[in-house]
């Protein structure tokens, strides 16, 4: 298996987590889904950096295509799986359906056991990649294995057959390939369970020997177990990263958290992706933040218009929590204090403000903050002590930059708004007329502060409870339904109004789009939370909503 096999196969299996997702149900109405972890995790070495997993079995996506694409996107997905299938299988005069489909079963694992299989620098970085694929069928499996290396010799392969640990091994030897881009590859079936396959023998035989000792392998991991533990039991795909092995690569810019763990769990409105950071021993998790036992009531306030919101508790701890670590794991560069600050920064210019130092400080209580359509921006904040003191901190900071304190009224409705006034000479006449432009506007709503930066979002506040409130939209209850309570809040993002942001700040998103079209196709929203934080790990989830089907 070459490295550009390997990245096929890879792909193979991005294609199938993205395409199972949206699905609603199959058949018997039975979400799709594996109550067991990855049992070819003991082939996988507790070093080896990645790990990805398929918890089901690979035929039953065109089935859930069925569900979650439209014909045209079904057609383009099964063209896609089969021009990956007809790339992994090119030059070995094998045929998915005939000499796969047949004994393929309910686990497709694929990992990088090294970045260096040799550990030696000198002569350049050759990565290790292994495959295990389960199966039903143990000897159509062998019969595969016979067949495909046969192939292989008669095609002029040197042929090698030797045992490791009681397991028969087949290689290609690469030393003899007529192409001197072809590295060969390794394969061999283990018991009645698994094919292997490896890019070099030495990896197959490292992978044998992790099952005969097995404090090698990745299941005897503390910080895997005690990553599943905290993650949903019934999931389609599983992905382990390994942090310490892959800050081996030169080119990552890596957290410095010892493993994350993703897994992907159906829910009938979409997918959730829940993911598990664990930190080393001399590592420091970060204080939580106040949970949630549900949505904030601030977000009451904020209209259904808005297509960006995020929420929570004591804003002036969010800098130096465990949820903004969580996102920076996940997230390094969409942070959720960038969120915040990103949305204040016409303020923060026009005021020259310290974001930390001018609001988040006196921020106790709950908060939300949305984004409407026409990028104007809510700000809601429940009152404490502290409020009022905040106010008339952003009052003497109006003051310094000549901005005028005005009170009116609003939907009946008392406000104030920070001004900027403008003379402007009038030719026809000696007068002078004064160009208002508002900079802010806040009131209070109930036991809240609202803060807009203009005269209209105010309006749709004091209008929600007759035009509807994000809180009460039938979508957004759905996505906060399906992550765990109590939480650290949410960050919610309507997918179709803010890609264009996600994938400035996010590039790999472009790069998954191309793999699972029929997934971005239908993506409606995704919202992410924290929650389920121990002493050295911090759990969160992004849920993943689809149209209606």
């Amino acid at each position: 298996m070459n490295q550009k096999s390997f990245f096929s196969l890879l792909a193979v299996v991005i294609v199938f987590l993205t395409g199972i997702s949206g699905c609603k149900s199959l058949g018997n109405g039975a979400l799709i889904g594996s109550p067991k972890n990855p049992s070819a995790a003991i082939f996988v070495s507790k070093q080896a950096p990645i790990m990805v997993s398929l918890l089901v079995n690979p035929d039953r996506l065109e089935d859930l295509a069925q569900v979650v694409a439209s014909p045209k996107e079904r057609r383009k997905t099964k063209d896609q799986l089969n021009q990956i299938k007809n790339s992994v299988l090119a030059n070995t005069n094998l045929d998915y359906e005939q000499d796969i489909k047949p004994w393929v079963g309910e686990e497709i694992t694929v990992a990088v056991t090294s970045t260096d299989r040799d550990r030696d620098p000198s002569n350049g970085q050759q990565p290790g990649y292994l495959l295990a694929i389960a199966t039903k069928d143990a000897q159509k499996s062998r019969d595969f294995v016979e067949l495909l290396f046969t192939k292989k010799a008669i095609a002029g392969a040197n042929l090698v057959i030797e045992e490791s640990n009681g397991i028969r091994l087949l290689s290609n030897s690469p030393r003899l390939q007529s192409d001197n881009k072809e590295s060969g590859f390794s394969g061999a079936v283990v018991g009645d369970d698994f094919v292997l396959f490896a890019n070099h023998p030495q990896v197959l035989k490292e992978a044998v020997n992790n099952v005969q000792a097995p404090d090698l392998n990745l299941t005897t991991s503390s910080q895997y177990q005690q990553a599943l533990t905290q993650l949903s039991a019934r999931k389609v795909g599983l992905v382990f990263l390994n942090y310490p092995s892959l800050s081996g690569e030169k080119q990552l810019d890596l957290p410095t958290y010892e493993s994350q763990t993703v897994a992907l769990e159906l829910n009938p409105q979409g997918l959730l992706a829940e993911t598990t950071i664990v930190a080393g021993l001399d590592q420091e998790i970060l204080p939580s933040t106040p949970t949630l036992a549900q949505p904030a009531k601030a977000l009451q306030y904020l209209p259904a218009a808005v297509n960006l919101a995020i929420s929570g508790v004591d804003l002036k701890a969010l800098p130096n929590s465990n949820l903004q670590q969580f996102w920076a794991q996940v997230s390094p560069s969409l942070s959720i204090t960038k969120l915040v600050e990103s949305s204040l920064a016409e303020l923060q210019k026009n005021w020259e403000l310290n974001l930390q130092n001018d609001i988040f400080s006196w921020v106790e209580g709950e908060y939300a903050l949305g984004k409407l359509p026409n990028n104007d921006w809510i700000f809601v904040v429940e009152k404490t002590p502290s409020t009022v003191e905040g106010i008339e901190k952003l009052n003497a900071i109006a003051s310094t930059k000549e901005l005028s304190i005005t009170s009116l009224p609003l939907e009946n409705q008392k406000i104030s708004t920070w001004t900027q006034l403008t003379p402007v000479a009038n030719a026809t006449e000696s007068s002078i007329t004064l160009k208002a432009k508002v900079q802010g506007v806040h009131t209070t709503v109930d036991n809240y502060e609202v803060f807009t930066t203009s005269i209209a979002a105010m309006e749709q506040v004091l209008k929600v409870n007759k035009n509807g409130a994000l809180a009460a939209n039938s979508q957004f209850i759905a996505s906060t339904s399906a992550l765990p309570q109590p939480n650290e809040g949410y960050v919610y993002i309507d997918w179709q109004e803010n890609q264009a942001m996600i994938k400035r700040e996010l590039p790999i998103i472009s790069l998954l789009e191309v793999a699972g079209k029929p997934f971005f196709n239908n993506l409606r929203s995704l919202t992410i939370s924290s929650y389920d934080n121990k002493e050295q790990s911090v759990t969160g989830g992004v849920f993943f909503k689809f149209n209606a089907k």
